[in-house]
């Protein structure tokens, strides 16, 4: 969501035949014989709306048979074509989660579109991807509001997020200083306000308080020892932040240095100022 991914490998369309297919021999064999079309039509509707909540309506006329949607995703029988999805998609090669840019390889997927709400959709590839644990916890069930029907940031349709869209404005003192994360300038309104909403609801801006702490630690015992051999700070600091802009430039680590690296007061400080002693 803060990170743009691909598009899963497997067809969202497709995934509906195969599952109807592999149920013709079971209890629910009429049931999804039954919704198949209009069940195609409404993943579909999801990808034409690019999963927005406000365009993608729930499906009532479902809801009595809820748990045999749910059971596709929470208990698939092995070799089902569900089951090889989810395993491909668990089976990835992140290093930080693409909801928030924590470092950490993310361990569930979740549904863009809650499965409570939308149980159709859990097993719909364009409405799953790798989260952490502590986005996951954030985001529960939420979609949006009345007054905001779209909280989060779309991993596969928001092509916006491929550049970098967190700003980080650094407050001194520079000793201690103080911080504030939001949406990059240049973003169109619509789009500040919805990185905005994504960092709140996720409540990423007092987890990166966390890591911006021990990051500002670390960054000055670097810089001790830059200066100790001799060594170009400015330089330095433009290798270890393009070192973290892969495999996006909303990394935490990348969006840190970025704004070391643009804060004029503060590199005057890195560079000639008295910074405190660390052993």
């Amino acid at each position: 969501m803060v990170m743009r991914l691909d598009v899963p490998a497997a067809c969202s369309l497709q995934m509906v035949d195969d599952v109807v297919a592999e149920r013709q021999g079971g209890k629910n064999a009429g049931f999804f014989a039954g919704i198949a079309p209009d069940w195609r039509d409404r993943v579909q509707a999801y990808i034409d709306a690019e999963g927005s909540p406000d365009l993608v309506p729930t499906w009532p006329d479902i809801a009595h048979k809820k748990n045999s949607f749910l059971n596709l995703y929470l208990s698939p029988k092995e070799g089902s074509v569900q089951g090889g999805l989810l395993s491909a998609m668990r089976d990835h090669e992140l290093s930080l989660c693409p909801a928030c840019g924590e470092a950490g390889a993310p361990n569930t997927l979740d549904h863009y579109l809650p499965k409570g709400k939308y149980p159709h959709f859990c097993v719909t590839p364009h409405n799953l991807f790798p989260m952490c644990d502590a986005c996951q916890t954030n985001k529960k069930e939420k979609t949006g509001d009345a007054a905001n029907p779209r909280f989060f940031l779309h991993p596969y349709f928001d092509v916006f997020i491929a550049d970098q869209v967190l700003e980080l404005s650094i407050e001194p003192p520079f000793d201690a200083p103080t911080f504030d994360l939001s949406a990059v300038a240049g973003l169109t309104a619509p789009q500040a306000a919805l990185v905005d909403r994504h960092l709140q609801e996720l409540g990423i801006v007092p987890r990166y308080g966390r890591f911006f702490r021990n990051q500002h630690q670390r960054l000055l015992r670097l810089v001790l020892n830059l200066r100790a051999a001799d060594l170009d700070v400015e330089e330095n600091l433009i290798i270890f932040r393009e070192n973290s802009a892969h495999p996006t430039r909303n990394a935490w680590e990348h969006v840190f240095y970025d704004a070391v690296l643009a804060n004029a007061d503060m590199m005057a400080y890195l560079i000639g100022g008295d910074l405190p002693a660390y052993r």
